[in-house]
């Protein structure tokens, strides 16, 4: 594997998202939600810079299952349990790809009637954008390639590397 982005510059690029965040949303009643299990080392970093009072859930969803490229319908598998209604919500993942989780879930809560809907990725990954949607904040955009550590996984594998790498198939065999 190839380091991407080592650490450090992750670290820096989140304390830029979260005072951007802060800035934009300040005076407003802020929730964010995590996408688990590949936003959550972000979104807890990211939580942590943003200096505003804000609330923080957690859903899960499946479009992938063990492989690397999404398998079809979105699924609901952890939905919220609090009402968004009137709130300022903000999707926090890991990774934007195809589009079609984001999008299929930002619907989803905007048929809640919240106050707006924003959605906030550590990697935009563009070159197999299926649907017209951009995230909102971006860490890092990238083309293409398949990226693994920092929360990003292959097969449950390699969520807890610090580093943002690329992964090749024969990389699986460590």
């Amino acid at each position: 594997m190839k380091v991407l982005f080592p650490a450090s510059e992750i670290t820096r690029r989140v304390q830029e998202l979260g005072k951007r965040i802060a800035s934009e949303y300040q005076g407003k009643d802020l929730l964010v939600i995590a996408i688990l299990k590949g936003g959550f080392m972000f979104a807890s970093d990211l939580v942590r810079s943003v200096d505003l009072p804000l609330k923080i859930e957690f859903v899960r969803l499946s479009s992938y299952g063990c492989s690397d490229s999404p398998q079809g319908e979105v699924k609901i598998l952890s939905d919220l349990d609090c009402p968004i209604a009137g709130r300022h919500v903000l999707i926090v993942d890991d990774i934007m790809d195809t589009g079609h989780s984001l999008i299929a879930f930002k619907k989803h809560l905007e048929s809640r009637k919240p106050a707006s809907v924003r959605i906030c990725t550590m990697i935009d990954k563009t070159c197999r954008r299926g649907k017209p949607i951009e995230p909102d904040y971006y860490g890092f955009r990238i083309e293409d390639g398949f990226v693994v550590g920092y929360g990003l996984d292959y097969a449950e594998d390699f969520r807890t590397l610090p580093d943002i790498y690329i992964f090749e198939p024969a990389d699986s065999q460590r």
